[in-house]
């Protein structure tokens, strides 16, 4: 497989990209990989790149966009940060992505079992990270069940997964809220801003 071009990105769609993603990740979890030569791919984007998406996920070192998308060199943009959140500086790394560069598909990936949302859960403080907890927090608070305080801490897996659901979701009402132009082009149907959940457990991404 090729790295992509100025001429194969200017056929994608929003729904074209999205579809590219789920298919890689169905070949991921079969264990099917792309036919790609990923040195020869190095040469090929020597003199530019073209990705076809851009996708904010967290640092958990089992959630590498790259693998679980099945994609190789110049096919996606990959922002990374604990607990997938939204600030200006990756709003502006997403505005240089899509409208300058031109990806199609916004993907905000979070995971099941994520330890920066668990951290959320049980309102870790440590250092700097006391402040990112603090961004990831709001999430914690918009899910309402359970009630009861014994059971909405990191010990509960379903709640944790559900506050990752839900921090996806704050997310991507985020981007839209925060970047005019992020906003302007989906509403002009050039980007699809979509969030999704990839479960460690098996490798599948859903998406919301």
């Amino acid at each position: 497989m090729k790295a992509h071009t100025k001429e194969t990105q200017a056929t994608m769609t929003p729904a074209k990209a999205l579809q590219f993603l789920q298919e890689g990740n169905e070949r991921f979890q079969q264990n099917l990989k792309a036919n790609r030569n990923l040195l020869e791919q190095v040469n090929d984007t020597k003199d530019g790149q073209f990705p076809f998406a851009t996708i904010l996920s967290c640092i958990d070192s089992r959630v590498s966009a790259e693998l679980v998308f099945d994609q190789g060199l110049g096919d996606i943009f990959s922002i990374r940060i604990a607990g997938n959140f939204i600030n200006e500086d990756i709003l502006g790394s997403m505005e240089f992505a899509c409208k300058l560069a031109g990806t199609r598909a916004l993907v905000v990936l979070g995971h099941t079992s994520c330890g920066a949302v668990k951290g959320a859960c049980d309102h870790a403080r440590l250092g700097n990270l006391t402040a990112l907890i603090n961004k990831i927090e709001p999430a914690v608070e918009a899910v309402v069940e359970p009630k009861d305080e014994r059971l909405r801490n990191s010990q509960n897996l379903d709640f944790v997964d559900s506050v990752a659901v839900k921090n996806v979701e704050m997310a991507i009402a985020n981007i839209r809220k925060q970047s005019e132009v992020l906003k302007e082009l989906e509403d002009n149907g050039e980007i699809a801003i979509v969030g999704a959940m990839y479960d460690i457990s098996d490798g599948k991404v859903t998406f919301l």
